[in-house]
């Protein structure tokens, strides 16, 4: 498995999480925002058990791919855009080499496994079942942390249909005193429990959010032009982040500009091809950046927020316009 580029793999049982409780009373709470599938009739049944997903299911195999460390070339730059969006989609990348490990199971077993396999895709709380897989614990700022690897890998589970011995679960907590990434994040989205108000954090309001972002945070947003990564380039135990896997090394073009504000459908989709940026929609992308602009409050970037507050979409339209409107009044 680390020929296939996972730094860290952990073997966990098919038993219910013990925290689904806490799941539950965020989905209460309305924590999940607009992310209507996570509250889903028939997908709460499925994070609350395993085997509801696969019936089968015996061993929960939890892996680790590392994609690129947070820096501070990205963190000074005029835009800037989450680690894990610079290379390619990892929701290409890694449900391959997934299947990979499966039929090198079959193999060994000599007979076909029943399976599952996800990446920020299916209905389980993975990070839960990485830390009851040994891989880290979950720290302050809701991601898993793991002390020799810092926190900048994407999850990946593979439910199996056969029984692995179950690697001790990683029991303690290494966040200790620390408060540096609640004391940063901007828009104090981080709870005292350990998960997110979704619907304040940058990341969801930049990628999952599909219409407004609400105007008392836009200037919080400060210059993310998709996701963020404040929690984590604040984070000690990034330090020791490794490099990304060679399929998600950086490859895209940077830095980001204004003047993207002016792409074409078809051009956002050449520039974008490939990456995760792309989920975001043009539409979406292009709503962040005008607000990034309007936080920068460059004038130089007034003329083309006004032919941005031109476009055809409407949602570019409205969020050009609160840049230019916040600039002038900020320049007064």
């Amino acid at each position: 498995m680390r020929q296939l580029g996972f730094v860290l793999v952990g073997v966990t049982s098919s038993a219910p999480p013990e925290n689904f409780d806490i799941f539950a009373e965020w989905l209460q709470q309305g924590r999940h925002g607009a992310m209507g599938y996570l509250s889903s009739e028939r997908n709460v049944p499925r994070r609350a058990d395993p085997k509801q997903i696969l019936p089968e299911c015996e061993s929960i195999l939890v892996l680790a791919l590392p994609y690129s460390p947070v820096n501070s070339e990205i963190k000074n730059q005029e835009f800037q855009i989450a680690a894990f969006a610079l290379g390619a989609d990892y929701h290409d990348v890694i449900p391959p080499r997934l299947k990979e490990i499966v039929e090198f199971i079959e193999e060994r077993v000599g007979h076909p496994v029943p399976n599952r396999y996800y990446t920020d895709t299916g209905p389980v709380l993975e990070k839960e079942l990485a830390q009851r897989a040994g891989l880290g614990w979950i720290g302050k700022n809701s991601l898993l942390i793991n002390p020799q690897k810092g926190s900048t890998f994407i999850l990946s589970e593979i439910l199996l249909g056969v029984q692995l011995e179950p690697d001790a679960p990683f029991a303690t907590d290494h966040c200790g005193t620390c408060a540096r990434c609640l004391d940063a994040c901007p828009t104090q989205c981080i709870l005292p429990n350990r998960t997110i108000d979704a619907q304040r954090c940058i990341s969801y309001l930049t990628i999952e959010n599909k219409g407004d972002i609400p105007e008392d945070l836009r200037p919080q947003i400060q210059n993310w032009a998709f996701g963020c990564d404040v929690c984590q380039q604040v984070c000690p135990w990034n330090r020791f982040s490794l490099p990304a896997d060679f399929a998600l090394q950086p490859t895209l073009s940077l830095p980001i500009l204004t003047r993207e504000l002016l792409l074409a459908p078809t051009e956002f989709n050449q520039r974008f091809k490939g990456s995760p940026v792309k989920r975001a929609k043009r539409r979406g992308y292009l709503r962040n950046l005008a607000v990034a602009a309007g936080n920068n409050q460059n004038e130089k970037d007034l003329p083309i927020l006004e032919q941005a507050a031109l476009d055809d979409e409407p949602l570019i339209q409205t969020h050009a316009q609160w840049a230019l409107e916040k600039i002038k009044k900020d320049k007064k």
